[in-house]
């Protein structure tokens, strides 16, 4: 039950060599210059500990954070999901698309249906199925005209998706009315993550 900074202490003076290194800082300068270190090192983020909590097995709680930086990117919608639940009668579940620069199309990259509000969902809907081109099972297939923002975490290869890669934690932050499909993202752009750390 001793907090962080007694711990730290007792493992310094009794198993130095087994230590992972650490900063303990409340400077905002310190903070992001470990952060830099951590990203440059191929790290996708650090830990950052309430220096006065407690250990609790298996969970983080409030008193650790994960820290790491949040890339958005423009995509395509190229379908949706009839949602289920608290969803259901909704276009739901995002197909999301990044353009293709040598074919001018757009290849599929992995799906998303975080950050979606009832205003939004509502929306979403009625844009979709005006832009409708086909249904195969619960999908409904949309003329790729709709941008939308997408936060994610990171990408990883994956052979599911045509574009060789898969959106990690994606969630929706905003459509974009102001953009044409044409002004989206690349697939090269995501396929760009895959070779260096988001810093």
């Amino acid at each position: 039950d001793a907090p962080l900074r007694e711990r730290s202490a007792t493992l310094d003076a009794h198993a130095p060599v087994l230590r992972i290194p650490g900063t303990i800082t409340s400077d905002a300068v310190e903070a992001q210059r470990v952060l830099d270190e951590a990203l440059a090192a191929g790290h996708e983020g650090v830990v950052v500990k309430d220096a006065a909590s407690v250990y609790a097995a298996g969970r983080r709680g409030k008193a650790w954070r994960k820290v790491k930086p949040v890339r958005t990117y423009d995509l395509v919608v190229l379908g949706a999901e009839w949602g289920h639940g608290r969803r259901q009668g909704w276009l739901s579940n995002l197909h999301l698309g990044a353009r293709d620069p040598r074919t001018g199309g757009f290849v599929m990259v992995g799906k998303c249906f975080k950050g979606l509000t009832d205003d939004l969902l509502r929306w979403q809907t009625k844009e979709l199925l005006a832009r409708e081109t086909e249904r195969r099972g619960i999908a409904v297939f949309a003329r790729p005209e709709l941008v939308v923002e997408i936060a994610l975490d990171g990408v990883h290869s994956s052979t599911r998706y045509p574009g060789g890669v898969a959106l990690r934690f994606a969630r929706v932050k905003r459509y974009r009315p102001d953009k044409d499909a044409a002004e989206a993202d690349t697939i090269d752009d995501l396929r760009a993550l895959l070779r260096r750390p988001l810093a």
